[in-house]
């Protein structure tokens, strides 16, 4: 009965994730209620949603409600939308939803950040408080409900597609969904719900009334992504990160600076392997259960380039960014008074928020750049829009990550490397030379740039960047002592990142032959193969279980 009592209640430390146990005997639980189920559409849209809630109450409490609440609005917005002529009363519905979306991340994810920054630029003492959680007790007496605004895991994801889908309305790229539940249904799919990928209508609705269909072959690719994905989750990220990364970048000054280079390089391993392989589980659940999930990463380290790169990196919010923020700015066409006020908007926040002078100094003369060049020629006036609204676009997909200028300033730097490179690849003596030596050096260029830029995005702290960078600097230290600490305290963790990258960097045509081969294999042939994997693992890194990264996003 404890245990029965444990299973229905939330406990913060004990959240459903992809890899306990618990969610395996959870998934096999509504995998086998749905295999009864699955000819009832109807019937099957609100067993999914249920079980969904249910996840969702696992990972966050009672925050299912703000889940809810949002289910509900964005789907009586989207029928107001399907069912007015008027363009006025078709604008307000669709203001209404990305205000209140935006608003309800910005109130739970970015509250302490603008009031601590506010606090410290005008010298004022103001606190946080949840409103919400006041107004509950007032009703239900004091000490009811904690004061402190918690974040809700996945907030970002959910609030994001319900913005797309209101727009795609909007846009008359889709249709609203007539029937409560299968929007519900497709708001709160549980295997992408807290860290994706992005689900967008138009791509996922359509299949919510198509009948169950699973082949073998679907089936054992199905298989094949779950077991990459916890290969990637457990072994990859989780061994590396609490053997490797998390000594060394935790306190950069205990180590010779050329380890914490290599903790970085691990640390693009680790976050790879952590995000992607999440996504691989996700999509391997859903097409267990008949439904189709877009490919989120496509070997990102084999990037040549930084706009290659982010074609490859978090697909999904990529597209999303670029059709629902970059677009509407004017994309590569141009801009309007949109642009200008997020340029202004973005140079007040950074002025605000950020310790990092030459940063905003570049800004403003990347600024005073373009000015010039559009007055000396007049064909440059076409990039100003351009760049602009990228950088714009990358700078809040920086802030999309987490309410630390950390991520401001991270995104600052790609959106200025993509700039860069678009006016670079233009001049570039090698940009079209396709031979193994230019496109290894590509490779090796972009990805320790991304590296690099990810000194930001791994350590919260600010200024904490810097000090690593300075330790690195002037304490490179690469002798035969250091690599004695080097090899004697971190080798296989070492060996782990070898044989990651290794198998990442390998061509797509053998990882391809090798699911050939195991979808040819009987079943039962494959479940001993899977066993012995599953159970090796388990075995030999039980020790080393991290929450997912993107769960705090």
């Amino acid at each position: 009965m404890e245990r029965l009592i444990q299973l229905f209640s939330f406990d913060e430390a004990q959240p459903l994730i992809f890899t306990q146990l618990d969610f395996w005997i959870f998934f096999l639980i509504v995998l086998s209620i749905f295999s009864f189920i699955q000819k009832h559409k109807l019937t099957r849209s609100i067993f999914l949603f249920v079980v969904s809630l249910f996840f969702y109450f696992k990972t966050s409490g009672l925050l299912v409600l703000l889940l809810s609440a949002s289910i509900i609005l964005n789907y009586f917005i989207g029928r107001g939308l399907g069912k007015t002529s008027s363009k006025i009363h078709k604008k307000v519905f669709v203001t209404l939803s990305v205000l209140f979306n935006l608003l309800t991340l910005g109130y739970f994810k970015y509250a302490y950040f603008f009031t601590d920054s506010f606090n410290e630029m005008f010298h004022t003492k103001y606190e946080v408080f949840n409103v919400f959680a006041r107004m509950a007790n007032s009703f239900m007496g004091g000490g009811s409900f904690a004061d402190n605004i918690v974040l809700p895991v996945g907030v970002s994801f959910f609030t994001f597609q319900s913005i797309s889908y209101v727009v795609d309305i909007y846009r008359k790229e889709v249709q609203p969904v007539q029937n409560f539940f299968d929007y519900a249904f497709f708001v709160s799919f549980f295997p992408q719900l807290v860290a994706g990928p992005i689900v967008r209508a138009r791509d996922f609705i359509p299949q919510i009334r198509k009948p169950f269909q699973l082949n073998h072959n679907e089936f054992s690719w199905a298989i094949i992504q779950i077991v990459k994905g916890i290969l990637k989750k457990v072994v990859l990220a989780d061994y590396i990160a609490i053997h490797f990364i998390d000594k060394v970048v935790d306190a950069p000054e205990a180590f010779p600076g050329f380890i914490s280079i290599l903790a970085m390089w691990g640390y693009s391993l680790q976050i790879y392997g952590d995000f992607s392989g999440y996504t691989d589980i996700a999509i391997g659940v859903s097409r267990l259960m008949g439904f189709k999930l877009l490919e989120n990463f496509n070997s990102p380290y084999k990037a040549i380039n930084v706009a290659d790169f982010w074609r490859r990196w978090h697909k999904s919010l990529g597209s999303w960014l670029r059709d629902y923020l970059y677009i509407p700015l004017g994309g590569n066409r141009g801009g309007g008074i949109g642009t200008y006020i997020a340029t202004l908007v973005i140079l007040i926040f950074m002025v605000f928020i950020t310790q990092w002078y030459w940063l905003i100094f570049i800004y403003l003369g990347l600024m005073l750049l373009y000015i010039v060049f559009s007055l000396l020629f007049v064909n440059f006036k076409k990039y100003i829009h351009r760049d602009l609204n990228l950088l714009i676009t990358m700078v809040l997909g920086g802030l999309w990550h987490g309410a630390s200028e950390n991520f401001v300033i991270w995104g600052a730097m790609n959106g200025i490397a993509l700039i860069l490179y678009n006016h670079w690849k233009k001049i570039s003596p090698y940009e079209q030379l396709n031979n193994w030596g230019v496109h290894i050096w590509k490779i090796f260029i972009t990805f320790n740039f991304i590296t690099f830029t990810r000194i930001w995005f791994r350590l919260e702290k600010d200024g904490a960047p810097s000090q690593m960078l300075h330790q690195i600097w002037h304490n490179f230290e690469l002798n035969q002592e250091s690599i004695s600490i080097l090899l004697e305290g971190f080798d296989i963790a070492l060996l782990v990142m070898l044989i990651g990258y290794i198998i990442h960097w390998l061509p797509g045509k053998t990882k391809l032959f090798g699911e050939k081969l195991f979808t040819k294999l009987p079943m039962y042939i494959q479940s001993i193969v899977v066993a012995i994997i599953l159970v090796f693992v388990y075995q030999a890194f039980s020790d080393t279980f991290k929450p997912f990264v993107y769960f705090q996003f």
